[in-house]
């Protein structure tokens, strides 16, 4: 898909190809949320849900980040739950309660009932939250879409609500696998077709969040979440524009990751020192993407702008662009926030750093 309006900060997508930047890109996963005064003002008066189906709204609530913290990209405010819920889920979403599906999905009967979506008419509002925010941004800055993963919605979907400990979920793997594979390739179909609407619709890169890989052992995860996760994943590639894989948790598969999905860019958790990141990674031609603890926006400002510093030097100027580990928390200041989006928008490597990531094998090596 071609851009009508040229991108005035295109570092964001430069740093996905692999291309030279002047530094590193920054943006942060949940940037537009709680942690912010504007998003509480306007979540005063509406439920989530609303939110995210009101374009307007959900357009209005992009942008914060972008014009308050100074992001080096937008990504579309929504929920990963829409897809199921497009799918027949009925979906409640409660203060202090969290998301539940009241009807889980726990028979292969219920797997046969979900419906094949069709995006532009089922999610319809996603779609045209992202128009009114391509239009608003005109270049400023790139557009992220997004969508769950097949293993982390169809954990919601069969728990019925969040859970710690996935036993739930984790039983009809072993209990119905058949069932557990029925569901996850509907589930992948329905992401993939999802994520191509979106960069239709204006979307410039996709990330798919496994934000559940973590549950599960290396078997499980090679057998019931990395397989789906491809398949999402390869879909979404037809589209044509950068696609994130990231699965918290799971970073001792960050190669095979890589490599079944084929994407642009891994996300990185904090369970990994970037060292060992790009070590894992080797001479693969993909770009990654995190990974300070979100934790760590609760330090001193001089210590955030150490760490951030520290992070940005292990991971090299090729190839990275700076984010949290996984989403920031609602509590953190916005002012911290700010601090480590400033620190990576003021460091400045050196000569030898860029020397160094010409070569990603030995960068990971020291």
């Amino acid at each position: 898909m071609s851009d009508a309006v040229p991108l005035v900060n295109d570092l964001f997508l430069r740093a996905l190809r692999r291309e030279p930047v002047e530094r590193t890109p920054v943006w942060m996963m949940r940037q537009a949320g709680r942690y912010m005064p504007e998003y509480r003002a306007i979540r005063k008066g509406s439920d989530f849900l609303t939110m995210c189906r009101t374009p307007s709204v959900a357009a209005e609530v992009t942008m914060q980040p972008v014009n308050l913290i100074g992001v080096d990209a937008a990504i579309i405010f929504s929920d990963i739950l829409v897809v199921p819920e497009a799918m027949g889920c009925h979906l409640t979403l409660d203060e202090g309660v969290g998301p539940q599906f009241p009807t889980p999905i726990r028979s292969g009967s219920a797997v046969d009932a979900l419906r094949t979506i069709d995006p532009v008419t089922d999610l319809g509002y996603v779609l045209e939250a992202l128009r009114l925010v391509k239009r608003e941004l005109n270049g400023r800055v790139p557009l992220i879409g997004f969508a769950g993963a097949p293993w982390t919605l169809a954990s919601y979907m069969v728990e019925g609500k969040g859970t710690k400990q996935f036993a739930v979920a984790k039983r009809m793997l072993f209990e119905q696998p058949a069932v557990a594979h029925a569901l996850l390739g509907k589930l992948a179909d329905a992401v993939g077709h999802y994520c191509v609407a979106q960069v239709e619709a204006g979307a410039q890169a996709i990330q798919l969040f496994d934000s559940w890989a973590g549950a599960l052992g290396p078997q499980d995860f090679r057998e019931f979440a990395l397989p789906y996760l491809a398949r999402a994943a390869k879909i979404a590639r037809t589209a044509g524009v950068p696609v994130i894989a990231f699965a918290p948790g799971a970073t001792w598969a960050l190669d095979e990751i890589a490599d079944a999905t084929q994407a642009d860019a891994v996300g990185v958790d904090w369970h990994i020192t970037p060292t060992a990141a790009r070590a894992k990674l080797g001479n693969r031609s993909v770009a990654v993407q995190g990974n300070l603890d979100p934790c760590t926006l609760y330090a001193p400002i001089a210590e955030i702008e150490k760490r951030t510093r520290a992070m940005l030097n292990a991971f090299g100027p090729v190839g990275h662009i700076a984010n949290l580990g996984h989403g920031i928390l609602p509590d953190v200041s916005p002012e911290h926030a700010k601090a480590f989006v400033r620190a990576v928008q003021n460091h400045e490597f050196t000569a030898s750093d860029s020397a160094d990531e010409e070569q990603p094998a030995a960068a990971g090596v020291s």
